[in-house]
């Protein structure tokens, strides 16, 4: 076993209050790269909350974009009935079609699965 120390439970508590700042600190800054490089964007609150509470991402997603069910249909390829379809819920769609949504919406397929 290698060397040890002791300290007093308040010193360690404070240390580990300090260790989780940090962490949240570089956190903050992953995610201000990502945003600023692009590869990250801000979802108004509106928008979020929707997708939280179990609305299709599907819609939420082509509504935040400002598409009609056939301007994402055009863009993507896929027929609208489809996306009619897998935004109420009576289909899930394909990995494939679900692809194609999420290329046309610019998003992540993990998105809108």
């Amino acid at each position: 076993m290698g060397e040890m120390v002791s300290i007093p439970v308040e010193e360690y508590q404070r240390l580990l209050a300090i260790a989780e700042g940090v962490s949240d600190v570089l956190a903050y800054n992953r995610a201000i790269e990502a945003l600023a490089a692009g590869e990250d964007e801000l979802l108004p609150s509106a928008f979020a909350h929707r997708l939280i509470d179990g609305e299709s991402p599907v819609r939420v997603w082509r509504e935040y974009r400002g598409l009609t069910q056939v301007a994402l249909a055009e863009m993507s390829g896929v027929n609208r009935v489809q996306i009619t379809n897998i935004e109420s819920g009576t289909k899930t769609g394909s990995v494939e079609t679900l692809r194609k949504l999420a290329d046309a919406l610019r998003v992540s397929l993990d998105d809108l699965a």
